[in-house]
């Protein structure tokens, strides 16, 4: 029991220190990488906890997909985070007030939660022997938990389809296609043959000399 106490406490203490240095860096490159740090200790914690599928599911997810798109966003835009820094104390005292509002609302949610107190049977019960736990996850997250999932991939959806509409951009001088124009093109309109005597170049040649 002490080696796996030990690799507790270390992933843990790593993990919030990551967490902390995560909105401590000024680099926001930094702070990726600091994010990065933090959900592959939350994934060795996971693993610590057998549960395998949760460990694999932050490095994929979270490490692979949307860590590393942070991280290629930040470096491809180059956002001047001094420029948007500088406005910072004048918009201090709204932050106060809405920070002291959900401190608030923390300390009203602690101070009525209630343990149930067939709880720890239910978190220390065992799983079935003849499923994984990717199947125990599966059962309890498609059977007990269906509507919340739902819920979560319509607000992703709507968000995501949000995202594309605050970005698209119509601009002037960018050429699209038209599928229509293209389908309407034939060999007459879209071909032209010369005849180039030799010593002669196209440059010096009336515009579209037919070829005999």
């Amino acid at each position: 029991m002490i080696l796996p106490a030990l690799f507790f406490y270390l992933f843990a203490g790593v993990c919030i220190a990551a967490a902390v240095m995560v909105i401590a860096s000024r680099n926001p490159v930094h702070s990726v990488l600091f994010l990065i740090l933090t959900f592959f200790n939350a994934a060795a914690l996971f693993v610590l906890l057998g549960a395998e599928f949760l460990a694999l599911i932050v490095l994929v997810v979270y490490v692979g997909a949307v860590a590393v798109l942070f991280l290629f966003v930040v470096m491809m835009l180059d956002v001047d985070f001094a420029a948007l820094r500088s406005g910072f104390l004048n918009y201090l005292p709204v932050g106060l007030l809405v920070a002291g509002i959900f401190l608030a609302e923390l300390l009203l949610v602690g101070g009525g939660w209630i343990i149930s107190p067939h709880a720890a049977k239910t978190i220390t019960a065992p799983i079935p022997g003849d499923i994984t736990n990717t199947e125990a996850i599966g059962r309890v997250l498609y059977t007990r938990y269906i509507h919340y999932f739902q819920y979560s991939g319509l607000i992703l959806l709507v968000a995501m389809v949000g995202a594309i509409v605050l970005t698209m951009r119509h601009r002037v001088n960018v050429k699209r296609q038209d599928i229509g124009t293209q389908n309407a093109r034939s060999k007459r309109n879209t071909m032209e043959l010369r005849k180039v005597a030799s010593g002669q170049g196209l440059e010096e040649l009336p515009p579209r000399e037919a070829a005999e």
